[in-house]
Protein backbone atom coordinates (compact mmCIF):
# COMPACT_ATOMS: atom_id res chain seq x y z
CA UNK A 1 0.00 0.00 0.00
CA UNK A 2 1.23 3.27 -1.01
CA UNK A 3 0.37 6.69 0.35
CA UNK A 4 -2.22 8.33 -1.93
CA UNK A 5 -1.56 11.08 -3.90
CA UNK A 6 -4.35 13.96 -4.76
CA UNK A 7 -4.31 14.72 -8.41
CA UNK A 8 -5.60 18.12 -7.63
CA UNK A 9 -2.69 19.60 -5.05
CA UNK A 10 0.24 16.79 -6.42
CA UNK A 11 0.56 16.52 -2.33
CA UNK A 12 -0.54 13.58 0.00
CA UNK A 13 -3.36 13.02 1.01
CA UNK A 14 -2.94 11.27 4.25
CA UNK A 15 -4.79 8.17 3.45
CA UNK A 16 -3.16 4.70 1.68
CA UNK A 17 -3.80 2.95 -1.91
CA UNK A 18 -3.62 -0.55 -2.90
CA UNK A 19 -4.48 0.55 -6.28
CA UNK A 20 -3.03 2.23 -9.43
CA UNK A 21 -4.04 5.61 -8.65
CA UNK A 22 -0.77 7.27 -7.95
CA UNK A 23 0.87 5.27 -11.08
CA UNK A 24 -1.85 6.65 -13.20
CA UNK A 25 -1.56 10.12 -12.22
CA UNK A 26 2.29 10.36 -11.85
CA UNK A 27 2.42 9.36 -15.63
CA UNK A 28 0.21 11.59 -16.59
CA UNK A 29 1.09 14.77 -14.89
CA UNK A 30 5.42 14.39 -15.07
CA UNK A 31 6.29 15.71 -18.01
CA UNK A 32 8.30 12.90 -20.26
CA UNK A 33 12.05 12.51 -19.52
CA UNK A 34 11.97 15.02 -17.23
CA UNK A 35 12.67 12.44 -13.63
CA UNK A 36 16.56 11.61 -13.48
CA UNK A 37 15.75 7.83 -11.92
CA UNK A 38 13.90 7.16 -15.12
CA UNK A 39 13.59 9.10 -18.12
CA UNK A 40 10.88 7.36 -19.96
CA UNK A 41 8.39 7.98 -17.16
CA UNK A 42 5.89 10.49 -17.99
CA UNK A 43 3.95 11.90 -20.74
CA UNK A 44 4.27 14.63 -23.73
CA UNK A 45 0.71 15.91 -22.52
CA UNK A 46 2.37 19.18 -21.15
CA UNK A 47 3.00 20.30 -24.28
CA UNK A 48 -0.81 20.49 -25.45
CA UNK A 49 -1.03 23.66 -23.25
CA UNK A 50 0.61 25.59 -26.16
CA UNK A 51 -1.50 24.13 -28.26
CA UNK A 52 -5.37 25.28 -29.33
CA UNK A 53 -8.72 23.96 -28.32
CA UNK A 54 -9.30 22.34 -31.73
CA UNK A 55 -10.45 18.15 -32.61
CA UNK A 56 -6.72 17.09 -33.40
CA UNK A 57 -5.54 18.30 -29.64
CA UNK A 58 -8.37 15.77 -28.43
CA UNK A 59 -7.09 12.94 -30.26
CA UNK A 60 -3.30 14.00 -29.35
CA UNK A 61 -4.06 14.41 -25.59
CA UNK A 62 -5.50 10.70 -25.76
CA UNK A 63 -2.27 9.23 -27.77
CA UNK A 64 0.08 10.92 -25.16
CA UNK A 65 -1.95 9.33 -22.72
CA UNK A 66 -1.88 5.52 -23.75
CA UNK A 67 1.72 6.02 -24.68
CA UNK A 68 2.61 6.90 -20.91
CA UNK A 69 0.26 4.62 -19.58
CA UNK A 70 1.21 1.50 -21.65
CA UNK A 71 4.03 0.39 -19.41
CA UNK A 72 1.52 -0.53 -16.82
CA UNK A 73 0.45 -2.99 -19.31
CA UNK A 74 3.92 -3.92 -20.19
CA UNK A 75 5.03 -4.73 -17.11
CA UNK A 76 1.84 -6.64 -15.83
CA UNK A 77 0.47 -4.11 -13.36
CA UNK A 78 -2.78 -3.36 -15.87
CA UNK A 79 -4.25 -5.61 -18.16
CA UNK A 80 -5.87 -2.89 -20.01
CA UNK A 81 -6.24 0.43 -20.34
CA UNK A 82 -8.96 2.77 -21.85
CA UNK A 83 -8.29 6.24 -22.36
CA UNK A 84 -11.35 8.39 -23.84
CA UNK A 85 -11.49 12.61 -24.42
CA UNK A 86 -14.09 14.92 -23.81
CA UNK A 87 -14.23 18.31 -23.97
CA UNK A 88 -15.15 19.94 -20.79
CA UNK A 89 -15.05 24.07 -21.32
CA UNK A 90 -13.13 26.37 -23.11
CA UNK A 91 -9.71 25.64 -22.85
CA UNK A 92 -9.63 22.26 -20.96
CA UNK A 93 -10.06 18.56 -22.14
CA UNK A 94 -10.37 16.16 -19.54
CA UNK A 95 -8.90 12.35 -20.05
CA UNK A 96 -11.26 9.69 -18.65
CA UNK A 97 -9.43 6.46 -18.26
CA UNK A 98 -10.78 3.12 -17.31
CA UNK A 99 -7.63 0.81 -16.33
CA UNK A 100 -8.37 -2.90 -15.22
CA UNK A 101 -5.05 -4.03 -13.17
CA UNK A 102 -3.93 -7.32 -12.94
CA UNK A 103 -6.90 -9.28 -10.30
CA UNK A 104 -9.01 -8.07 -12.78
CA UNK A 105 -11.09 -5.09 -11.32
CA UNK A 106 -11.53 -2.21 -13.50
CA UNK A 107 -10.88 1.47 -11.73
CA UNK A 108 -11.98 4.83 -13.37
CA UNK A 109 -9.66 8.11 -13.32
CA UNK A 110 -10.36 11.15 -14.58
CA UNK A 111 -7.59 13.75 -15.58
CA UNK A 112 -7.30 17.20 -16.65
CA UNK A 113 -5.36 18.87 -19.70
CA UNK A 114 -5.08 22.37 -20.48
CA UNK A 115 -5.18 23.66 -24.10
CA UNK A 116 -5.42 27.32 -24.98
Amino acid sequence: MDALLDPQTGGYTGTRTSTLANAVYLRLATPLGSYWADPTLGSRLHELAREKDVARVAILAKQYAEEALAPLVKDGRARSIVVETERVESGWLRLRIAVEDASGSIQHFAHPVKVV
